[in-house]
């Protein structure tokens, strides 16, 4: 592992890439015991605070994990995409609320990907992922609740129709999609959205869903985009309007 003292990256980023390259790589393998601090110090010819902050930049990405005791250490962490969700998450919000990403982009891209999802769903869901769905469906029925409730309830509705079609890649892939995007698509949009149209909505790709029928999800989720860039659209001709007057 080596890193370029001229470069003008930072020193612990390029330690820590050096380090994250050797565990892709599979020169360090999972489980394995990192070198101590001083003998990274002293292999990258850098400070002890500079190493440790390059180990602190792998385990906030679950790289490695740290031990104390006489057997402690940085270790190669086992990552799982349950461990990776929530970086998916924040990578996605940040890009989003960075402007990083257009809302149309996203937005055809977390239903495209969502779509793909639809017919192993209808073929592989579970009475529970099922559950789920129709208990979000009730509870966004129910009158006086908030936004913020109902948008929670929408990313928890949609969540369990990505689950449910069993690809743990294909839920990782959509947990930024929905879990970051949805919420940003609600707050543009909620003053402008029918409760009443997505319940109606969902409820149709529920049934398709418990049916069996990948072509009539696929129909409800291809409205449902639509739909919501719609809503997108009206919502931004409004604030223009009144942006003139």
């Amino acid at each position: 592992m080596k890193i370029d003292p001229k470069s003008s990256a930072d020193l612990s980023a390029q330690i820590a890439q050096a380090i994250k390259d050797a565990i892709v790589e599979g020169r360090l393998i999972v489980d394995e015991r990192l070198p101590s601090e001083a003998e990274l110090a002293d292999q990258f010819q850098v400070s002890r605070p500079t190493v440790r902050e390059a180990l602190k930049r792998l385990a906030a990405q679950s790289l490695i994990r740290t031990q104390r005791g006489a057997f402690g250490g940085a270790f190669v962490n086992r990552l799982s995409f349950e461990d990776a969700y929530s970086q998916q998450i924040t990578t996605s919000t940040l890009l989003l609320s960075m402007n990083a990403v257009s809302f149309d982009t996203a937005c055809e891209a977390r239903f495209a990907l969502e779509r793909a999802c639809a017919p192993l769903s209808a073929e592989r869901r579970t009475p529970d992922h099922l559950a789920t769905m129709r208990a979000e469906i009730v509870r966004q029925n129910q009158p006086g609740l908030t936004d913020e409730a109902f948008c929670a309830s929408d990313v928890a509705f949609h969540r369990a129709l990505v689950d449910g079609a069993g690809n743990p890649v294909l839920s990782y892939q959509l947990a930024g999609a929905v879990e970051a995007m949805q919420p940003l698509m609600n707050m543009i949009t909620f003053t402008a959205r029918s409760r009443e149209a997505i319940v109606a909505l969902h409820t149709r790709i529920a049934d398709a869903i418990e049916a069996r029928d990948a072509t009539a999800a696929d129909a409800a989720l291809a409205e449902l985009t639509a739909y919501t860039l719609t809503l997108k659209d009206d919502v931004m001709a409004a604030r223009a309007a009144r942006d003139k007057s």
